[in-house]
């Protein structure tokens, strides 16, 4: 009961978030942007206009809603929903990921950061449940401690990440408009369907600290005894 006081509203804003932005990518995935531009082409366009048409790749990848940018490869990785899509939702999510490849083109710092925690993160996240059911099991402070300290990265993660995502938002907003890659109408639209996405993490990284304030109270409980 006490767990449940402690996560069930991020849970709820979580089920929301996901209920959001599908609901919302699936009402402008039915709107067709004025200017008829596949999320591709809107891709291609913004990141000639930025200097990397010559080294950022864009590729289709299989799924919805899996778009991303890799650092490593250099490479947009647009979703079948986006890439060949000339609608609302999918410029916009285009244009997300091309802030992205901005970001780590300018050496945007939050991004860099989030890219140095990315070993620690995984290594945390894997291992820092485990560690703590272990501790919780045992009566051990000490594993418990540990896995706190560990999740604690997960969690450091998960705020670096939200100031990234909704900057890449910014800027998407801004290169479309300037591009003239939108209208006037169509910028509210755009905004709404990154606007959604930024609530999916709002919603993890509420959900993290929820959990990390609750493995913070039990430890703090163990040590009273």
């Amino acid at each position: 009961m006490t767990y449940l006081i402690f996560i069930l509203p991020a849970l709820l804003l979580s089920f929301y978030a996901q209920f959001k932005v599908k609901s919302t990518f699936k009402q402008y995935s039915q709107i067709r942007s004025a200017r008829g531009y596949s999320g591709a082409d809107v891709a291609n366009s913004l990141l000639q206009r930025n200097g990397m048409g010559n080294t950022v790749g864009i590729e289709p990848i299989a799924g919805s809603l899996s778009d991303n940018y890799d650092p490593r490869t250099l490479t947009l990785h647009l979703s079948e929903t986006v890439y060949g899509s000339n609608s609302i939702a999918a410029i916009g999510v285009a244009a997300h990921e091309v802030g992205h490849a901005i970001q780590h083109h300018e050496k945007y710092g939050p991004l860099e950061l989030r890219h140095a925690l990315v070993p620690v993160t995984n290594l945390a996240s894997t291992a820092s449940f485990p560690i703590i059911l272990v501790g919780m099991l045992m009566n051990s402070l000490n594993l418990l401690f540990l896995g706190i300290i560990l999740f604690s990265a997960v969690v450091v993660f998960q705020l670096v990440t939200l100031p990234v995502e909704l900057n890449a938002s910014r800027r998407a907003v801004l290169q479309l408009t300037e591009a003239g890659l939108v209208s006037n109408d169509e910028i509210p639209m755009v905004k709404k369907v990154l606007g959604a996405a930024a609530l999916t993490y709002l919603a993890a990284t509420l959900s993290s600290i929820s959990n990390l304030l609750y493995y913070v109270m039990i430890f703090m409980g163990g040590n009273d005894d």
